[in-house]
């Protein structure tokens, strides 16, 4: 449990991320916790992660923001900054000397800075000595194994949490998850099996599955 001060900072910013939050991000605590919290993050257009979701954590210290959160990768990503245990390697997630976090940064500017990460890799100061070799020496073959990468582990199905539908109406705006621009024009339909809704629709002609539970969504008729 955040203590006080940490869980009223915290409100604030999650607030701040529903009602702005970064060009394909999606943000929500884990379990009703502010100091653990879940992110989907959209592949970039024009980067070998385009279609991709992205699944993140972020726990939260006590000494928050005096330091700063611990953020890692739960989806796998071939990215020279990103080992293969989800552990970044960017100086806004490590304190002075070593690193440049401010208490005045926040998750909203983290993930920002993430999204840039993935879109602009920085192999001079990698965590995966082969691909940043390979970024550096064989672009192309690195974007081919991103890419390839991006389709089996980023595509398909995947878990948003906190998810219901405010009515028993059997279809719902994808709108309200904020990642529309992930899904085609396609049907989507919604089903609830045993508590949780299960939405069945395409993203850019990819069969997709995605299991939700608590969250609202609305209908699609409104």
């Amino acid at each position: 449990m955040a203590d006080k001060r940490v869980a009223s900072r915290m409100g604030k910013e999650i607030d701040r991320l529903k009602k702005e939050p970064p060009h394909g991000v999606t943000c929500w605590p884990k379990d009703s916790r502010l100091n653990h919290l879940e992110v989907n993050l959209l592949g970039g257009e024009s980067t070998p992660y385009e279609g991709g979701v992205f699944k993140l954590e972020v726990k939260i210290p006590n000494r928050y923001p005096f330091e700063p959160p611990h953020v890692q990768f739960l989806t796998k990503i071939y990215h020279p900054n990103i080992d293969t245990a989800g552990r970044i390697c960017l100086d806004i997630l490590k304190s002075p000397p070593t690193g440049s976090w401010k208490p005045a940064h926040n998750i909203h500017t983290i993930l920002t800075s993430i999204q840039l990460l993935m879109a602009e890799p920085n192999p001079d100061d990698g965590l995966m000595a082969d691909i940043s070799s390979e970024y550096k020496h064989q672009k192309p073959t690195f974007m081919s194994k991103a890419k390839e990468w991006t389709d089996k582990y980023a595509k398909g199905s995947m878990i948003v949490s906190d998810a219901v539908p405010l009515n028993n109406d059997s279809k719902c705006n994808l709108a309200s998850y904020e990642e529309r621009e992930a899904y085609s024009d396609a049907d989507v339909l919604l089903e609830t099996q045993t508590g949780h809704t299960r939405i069945e629709g395409k993203r850019k002609g990819t069969p997709l599955e995605i299991e939700t539970h608590k969250r609202p969504c609305l209908d699609l008729n409104v």
